[in-house]
C-alpha cells in the first residue's frame, strides 16, 4: 500500500462521559508552528497529546507519540496506531482535551484520543506520499520547447531556467517517480 500523507490541515471533535476531544491532522511542513497555536488557542485545555510519522531520508518511517500528561500509552500510542493504520506519512496528528469531570479510565482514554484521531483522518483529503527530488535537465535550442511543455503537463516546478549556448538547463522539482519518468 503507498503512504498517504494529507493536502491540508483537517480536524475533528467528539466527546467523551463529558470530555472534549477535538483532534487535528497536520501536514509534516506546519507541525511545529501549528503545535504552537493550538497550544495558544486551547490554553486552559488539560492535555495535548500527538503522534507523528515522517519519512527519514533511507526512507523509514521515524514515528513518535506523547502522552503529555495522560497515563502512559492511553493517548500517544492509540493516536499513532491511527496514524499507522492509514499508512500516513509526513503528518502529525494533536488531540486537544478539556476534561469533563468523568474519568475514563485506561481503556477510555485510548478508544477516546485513537477515536478522536481517526474521524480526523476521515475527514481529511489525502494524497499518495511521494519523496520530492530535484532534477537537472538540459535540452537544446529545438528540443528546449518540447521539453519544457512536457513538465508544464506534469505535476512538476521548473526551479531555475538557465540559458546557455547550447540551449536549457533546466532544474526541476516533484514527485521522484515522475521525474524518473521523464527520461
Amino acid at each position: 500500500m503507498p503512504h498517504r500523507t494529507p493536502t491540508a490541515e483537517a480536524s475533528a471533535e467528539t466527546d467523551a462521559k463529558g470530555s472534549r476531544f477535538i483532534a487535528h491532522l497536520i501536514p509534516a511542513a506546519t507541525w511545529e508552528a501549528r503545535l504552537g497555536d493550538l497550544a495558544v488557542e486551547h490554553r486552559k485545555a488539560s492535555h495535548i497529546c500527538t503522534a507523528t510519522r515522517l519519512m527519514a531520508e533511507d526512507d523509514t518511517i521515524l514515528e513518535r507519540a506523547r502522552d503529555d500528561g495522560e497515563p502512559g500509552g492511553t493517548a500517544g500510542m492509540p493516536i499513532l496506531r491511527v496514524m499507522a493504520g492509514a499508512d500516513l506519512v509526513e503528518a502529525g496528528i494533536a488531540v486537544v482535551r478539556y476534561f469533563g469531570g468523568t474519568k475514563l479510565g485506561i481503556g477510555g482514554l485510548a478508544r477516546a484520543y485513537g477515536g478522536a484521531a481517526a474521524e480526523a483522518v476521515a475527514r481529511a483529503t489525502l494524497t499518495h506520499w511521494h519523496r520530492i527530488t530535484r532534477r537537472t535537465l538540459k535540452a537544446g535550442f529545438a528540443e528546449a520547447n518540447t521539453l519544457e511543455t512536457r513538465i508544464a503537463a506534469l505535476p512538476l516546478k521548473i526551479v531555475t531556467r538557465t540559458h546557455t549556448e547550447d540551449g536549457v538547463t533546466l532544474v526541476v522539482e516533484g514527485p521522484k517517480p515522475v521525474l524518473d519518468g521523464l527520461g
